[in-house]
């Protein structure tokens, strides 16, 4: 068996988690730029990973309070998957990523951290993004802070 490390995850794992629902709660404050919300669709909204793998890593999340796929309404699900669409256009014209990785983790069993509602996740990948800090130090280098990435990406959606 392989292990795979991801070592910067630790501060998300031990941090005390505030009561209720994240993708629940920043929605519904007025304070886009602070909680890194990009865009709000009426069914959907993309909110910046604030632990992310790679910069630009975002999620599309529902604005109700669900826990899996086949939950969403038609509406909910078309919108979902032309924000996922979106945020891939948006993020090769910011950034020319050399590819993406897709996730949905339905169930904290399959690796979701917020495992009682629907998001997807989309991540920006470049050919050596995994360099040697990662191999050798158990460190991930991500080389640009939120409010960078945020700058960089709001409005553009």
């Amino acid at each position: 068996m392989k292990h795979i490390w991801a070592p910067w995850r630790i501060e998300y794992i031990l941090e005390e988690k505030p009561e209720g629902c994240i993708l629940c709660e920043k929605p519904k404050e007025d304070k886009d730029a602070q909680n890194y919300i990009l865009y709000r669709g009426d069914k959907n909204f993309i909110i910046m990973n604030l632990y992310p793998y790679n910069p630009g890593h975002l999620l599309v999340a529902s604005y109700r309070h669900i826990r899996s796929l086949e939950e969403l309404t038609e509406e909910e699900r078309n919108e979902h998957f032309e924000l996922v669409s979106r945020s891939i256009t948006v993020l090769r014209e910011a950034f020319s990523p050399d590819g993406f990785n897709l996730g949905v983790n339905i169930g904290k069993v399959a690796g979701a951290g917020i495992d009682d509602h629907f998001h997807s996740h989309i991540v920006p990948r470049w050919q050596g993004d995994t360099n040697y800090m990662t191999v050798l130090a158990d460190i991930r280098v991500v080389p640009q802070a939120l409010a960078g990435t945020y700058k960089t990406l709001k409005g553009k959606f």
